[in-house]
């Protein structure tokens, strides 16, 4: 059995084999132009075992997140990733901070933890040089769990499953999605490929710009029920668990 919490947008608390994953950690409750607008500032049942970090934007390389875990805390980042991590927290987090690339297998406490692709830009942003490539894990313990990251997507969706659990983006922060992103009919495109028994809408709902309360607000609330019809429609054996920011879920094996 999987236990996960979703405190909101990618960041999920994730209890397996006796393992504790975090991904993506968005602690905090304003992020540049970004407030928090849904649930409660997330409050950790303890120490994960590791940070699981899909790539490198700010709303999910977050380093005043990272910054709150005990300083022992294992970072698992995209390769190319570790140097910026190193400028911002000094090389003592850096020397726990361990770089995969697509196919790279981790063993973390009781779980088997692989690096798969993600369709997303690889850079940290327009005034950074940094870059490294956005990526996907797959997680497998007593369950099988694809934590998606951020997304379009791609050909090898259909090589990740069967999944016990997919964890899948469906929105973004703003009223507009670019590319490399997935909304709710992309999402349920996603699980439908990656043969997924349970899965649960992630990166909406929680953060929207400063000033855009009444701008698109179906694009802020709607998201996550969307993809639950959709994922209806064209993947009825996928069962959906629309999630509140702060509710946890459990997953058996069928």
């Amino acid at each position: 059995m999987v236990e996960l919490t979703w405190y909101g947008h990618s960041t999920v608390w994730l209890e397996d084999a006796g393992t504790r994953l975090l991904t993506d950690p968005l602690l905090r409750d304003r992020l540049a132009h970004l407030r928090r607008r849904r649930g409660p500032t997330p409050r950790l049942p303890g120490a994960p075992d590791a940070v699981l970090v899909s790539h490198l934007h700010a709303d999910h390389l977050d380093f005043a997140s990272l910054r709150r875990l005990p300083v022992a805390t294992a970072l698992v980042v995209p390769a190319g990733a570790a140097r910026l991590v190193r400028q911002a927290l000094g090389a003592a987090v850096a020397g726990r901070c361990t770089e995969v690339a697509v196919g790279d297998r981790l063993t973390i406490g009781g779980l088997d933890v692989t690096a798969v692709p993600a369709a997303h830009h690889a850079g940290r942003g327009a005034w950074s040089r940094h870059r490294a490539p956005a990526l996907g894990y797959l997680v497998e313990g007593r369950a099988r769990t694809w934590f998606a990251g951020d997304t379009g997507l791609f050909d090898e969706m259909a090589g990740l499953g069967p999944l016990d659990l997919a964890l899948i983006p469906v929105g973004g922060w703003g009223p507009t999605l670019g590319p490399g992103h997935l909304d709710p009919a992309g999402a349920a495109e996603a699980v439908r490929r990656a043969v997924a028994a349970w899965a649960v809408p992630i990166h909406y709902g929680t953060f929207w710009p400063v000033g855009l309360d009444r701008v698109r607000p179906d694009r802020f609330h709607g998201p996550g029920d969307d993809f639950a019809q959709h994922a209806a429609e064209i993947c009825p054996d996928t069962r959906v668990r629309v999630l509140r920011p702060g509710e946890s879920f459990a997953v058996g094996r069928p």
